[in-house]
């Protein structure tokens, strides 16, 4: 009996002692003191909305061959400056080149007996029949010798026009066929701005109109020349064309933005003076049940004081203005009135 009634005494203190422990190890909650917030209302943005681009030029070539032969020699390099009719690459064409001599001899020796059958004609000693028949192989031949000649000017490949080598596909010793690129030259002169836009994007814009635009961190005006509907399956988006106007001589392949004013944009922003940065992330301070609750956002781009939201919050919600050093989770006290920001 006394062995019982010790384990169970035993039992009983080593329960008492990792209560006391448990509540002894247990964190207070840290204290945050209420602060006065004020609001913001949501908005649309202000002055457009910006619309990623690429800056090309209006005359873009790749240089191809409709010969297989292999590369002789390659006489530029990738940032090479080039004027039209410049030789970039030369193909091998001996082949081609002794098809030519036979073609000619061949060309040469029915010219030949043509005279013959024309003085014969003369003559009355040969007949109209005979006579077409030779003309006919004369034309034969001369076609012959007019299809070589273009096919070895194919292993010739010149610039069509004035630009720079923007990149070179092949090296000398290289074998290729029919089609194959070879070297791509992006043309001087006029340049252009390349968009994708949704429906809902294009809406308000047409051809002719003039829009602002970012590239290489100076600001420039393009006119829109082109708009077509949406045809990607996926993405049911269409392209934007537009001519630079002002600057010239950008560097081709630039990022850049297009400000189109009076876009209408889908969903709501909020304004920069909300938005809350950690790290990589951004968000904004919502007022809830009296608490600060950080959301954090995707957001767009804009060019006035707010910016499109993608996706992170609903509509209504109520946006803390400037919220400072403000912790997720704080007590908040609502200041009358809400701020619109603009």
């Amino acid at each position: 009996m006394k062995t019982v009634l010790s384990s169970l005494a035993l039992t009983g203190a080593l329960l008492g002692t990792l209560a006391c422990g448990h509540k002894d190890a247990r964190p207070e909650a840290k204290h945050l003191p209420k602060v006065a917030v004020s609001l913001v209302a949501q908005g649309t943005p202000e002055g457009g909305a910006w619309v990623a681009a690429t800056l090309q030029s209006t005359r873009t070539a790749m240089m191809s061959t409709r010969m297989a032969a292999q590369v002789r020699r390659v006489m530029v390099q990738e940032g090479q400056r080039v004027a039209a009719g410049t030789l970039l690459i030369s193909l091998g064409d001996e082949d081609l080149q002794g098809q030519l001599k036979a073609a000619e001899t061949g060309l040469a020796t029915v010219e030949a007996y043509h005279r013959r059958i024309q003085a014969l004609q003369a003559q009355k000693a040969s007949t109209a029949v005979e006579l077409e028949q030779v003309e006919a192989q004369v034309a034969q031949a001369q076609a012959g010798v007019t299809a070589l000649k273009a096919n070895i000017a194919y292993t010739q490949i010149r610039a069509p026009f004035s630009g720079v080598v923007q990149s070179r596909k092949v090296n000398e010793g290289d074998f290729v066929g029919p089609g194959m690129p070879l070297l791509e030259l992006v043309g001087d002169g006029e340049q252009e701005l390349v968009a994708t836009l949704s429906e809902q994007e294009s809406k308000g814009l047409k051809v002719g109109a003039k829009v602002k635009f970012e590239a290489e961190g100076v600001e420039g005006e393009a006119q829109i020349t082109g708009m077509a509907p949406g045809g990607d399956a996926y993405s049911h988006k269409g392209t934007l064309r537009a001519k630079v106007l002002k600057p010239k001589g950008l560097r081709q392949g630039s990022f850049a933005r297009i400000l189109v004013t009076g876009l209408a944009v889908e969903g709501f922003s909020v304004p920069r003076s909300a938005l809350v940065q950690r790290g990589e992330l951004t968000g904004v301070f919502i007022a809830k049940d009296g608490h600060a609750e950080l959301r954090w956002l995707s957001l767009g781009e804009g060019s006035g004081s707010y910016l499109p939201v993608r996706s992170g919050l609903k509509p209504g919600e109520n946006i803390i203005d400037r919220p400072g050093a403000l912790q997720d989770g704080q007590p908040v006290e609502l200041s009358s009135g809400v701020s619109h920001g603009k």
